[in-house]
């Protein structure tokens, strides 16, 4: 799905939907976790708090092999 002209995107934002005939709001992490409330105060604390775990993880280079000329011995 494209996102319509003129809608934000990026990785610091978060979108919070009215859902009609409801009481409820839904709330949708840049990441596309949701998650429903019917306060927003509490739906916002877990919108700022989910991002913990977005962050890349550090890439571990693999150790190296041995080759094969080191196995031999000279």
């Amino acid at each position: 799905m494209t996102a319509p002209a003129g809608m934000l995107t990026g990785d610091r934002v978060y979108r919070i939907h009215w859902m009609p005939g409801t009481d409820t709001l839904r709330g949708i992490c840049h990441c596309g976790a949701e998650s429903t409330a019917e306060e927003p105060v509490e739906l916002w604390d877990w919108l700022l708090a989910h991002p913990r775990g977005h962050q890349v993880p550090a890439v571990v280079p693999p150790a190296p092999q041995p080759s094969a000329r080191s196995a031999v011995p000279v």
